[in-house]
């Protein structure tokens, strides 16, 4: 026995110490992955043995517990060996576990220590690139269709008012509304009356804020005449659709169609007095129906919206980002991708709980998450915590301390052994 051995046992020891102890100062850090220390014996010539070394430390790299938090941004890994992939300011690509993030400056989606988080950009699936929250603001747009689907009730009677005027009732059967925006991003309310004059035969007439559209789908001018129409003269809106809405005996719309698959109303120069643009759009009726049921819409698709402001970020389980704006728009950001290695223990630590590739980890694959992919899914609202199980580091930790102070024995005992040699008359 010599110094050697005790020396190395006490260094390796001690780099024990270190790797537990840096387990437990990081319990608590979000995809944190604990770390084993890997001993090796030192073999020399025909000697028994020099001692021991460290050989590696080893982590582990099961998934920690799931927790849950507020921030949209934050996101857990979920049933996967995946890996966020991350880009520096040099352009270098670091991998972590840790899925707390942030929207810089700049518009950028990054962590803590300000890398940038990667992924598909919106629109050209394939292509990667830095993640960024754009736009935050979106412009209005005026509308240019209407998507709708009505039933109208087959067992309405012919009204007996002929005249149309929406304030009365009882010159219609049915009408309903819908908002619809100009160049501006200013909402309008577009009603549609429906009018039945004949055994599946409608007609149809419309007002905008209130005011009549004239058989050409145009707001009416104000009566000039002396002394003014009293009530304004609404005329049936037959440019609205090209001719009335027919129904055939099976309840359903055959006339007008244009193109051959869509029944138009066609809205034509509407313009409103706020130096906004003229409208012109169209409202399909296809799958339209006259069936002895209430009169209901069953759908009602305007495009078309004011200006917005970003409000909130969603991340789905399948990675895509998209933002909620004040104009209940949602527009589709980008999508989060999902790295992994054939060996992930090849990989670098690069500190700040990121990795790295190295020859020994196998090629980085990258692609979307998503459910029951082997790289795993998102969840938003949530990240995953450090692997860390104090308990069983604790207990590492008591052993740690045997071992050191053990060896510290056996380099005493050499020191004494030393010293009688030394002491020897």
């Amino acid at each position: 026995m010599s110094f050697t051995q005790g020396v190395s046992g006490l260094n390796a020891a001690a780099s024990n110490l270190d790797v537990i102890g840096n387990n437990i100062a990081n319990s608590g850090t979000v995809g944190y992955k604990a770390g084993s220390a890997q001993f090796a014996n030192v073999y020399a010539g025909s000697m028994a043995g020099l001692g021991t070394k460290v050989s590696g430390v080893f982590q582990d790299f099961t998934a920690g517990a799931i927790q849950r938090s507020n921030r949209p941004l934050d996101m857990a890994i979920v049933d996967g060996n995946g890996f966020f992939r991350m880009t520096n300011d040099s352009g270098e690509v670091r991998y972590t576990r840790n899925g707390q993030f942030n929207v810089d400056k700049d518009q950028f989606i990054v962590n803590a220590s300000g890398m940038q988080l990667t992924g598909y950009v919106a629109g050209a699936e394939g292509s990667l690139a830095a993640l960024k929250v754009e736009p935050t603001f979106v412009e209005p747009a005026a509308t240019t269709k209407i998507e709708a689907q009505f039933n109208i009730d087959a067992r309405s009677e012919v009204p007996a008012a002929t005249a149309f005027d929406p304030v009365n009732s009882t010159t219609y059967n049915y009408s309903n509304s819908v908002s619809v925006f100009d160049s501006l991003g200013v909402s309008h309310e577009l009603s549609v009356f429906f009018a039945k004059t004949a055994p599946g035969t409608w007609d149809v007439y419309g007002t905008a804020d209130g005011r009549p559209l004239d058989d050409a789908g145009k707001l009416t001018l104000e009566d000039t005449t002396s002394p003014a129409t009293t009530p304004p003269t609404y005329l049936p809106a037959t440019a609205l659709a090209t001719g009335p809405l027919v129904f055939d005996t099976s309840g359903k719309l055959v006339a007008p169609t244009a193109p051959a698959t869509d029944t138009l109303l066609s809205f034509t120069g509407l313009q409103f007095p706020n130096n906004s643009a003229p409208m012109t759009f169209d409202m399909t009726l296809t799958g339209s129906t006259q069936f002895a049921a209430d009169n209901e819409v069953r759908n009602m698709a305007p495009d078309g919206n004011a200006s917005g402001q970003l409000t909130t970020i969603e991340v789905a389980p399948d990675g895509y980002v998209t933002g909620k704006y004040t104009n209940q728009q949602s527009i589709e950001l980008g999508r989060v991708v999902l790295t992994s290695f054939d060996n992930v223990n090849g990989l670098r630590n690069m500190g700040d709980n990121v990795w790295a590739e190295s020859p020994t980890s196998g090629s980085p694959e990258t692609s979307a998450p998503g459910m029951g992919k082997s790289r795993g899914s998102l969840l938003s609202g949530a990240v995953e915590g450090s692997n860390v199980d104090l308990t069983s580091e604790l207990i590492n930790l008591i052993i740690a301390q045997r071992t050191y102070q053990a060896n510290t024995q056996t380099v005493k005992t050499q020191d004494q052994v030393v010293q009688a040699l030394i002491n020897l008359r």
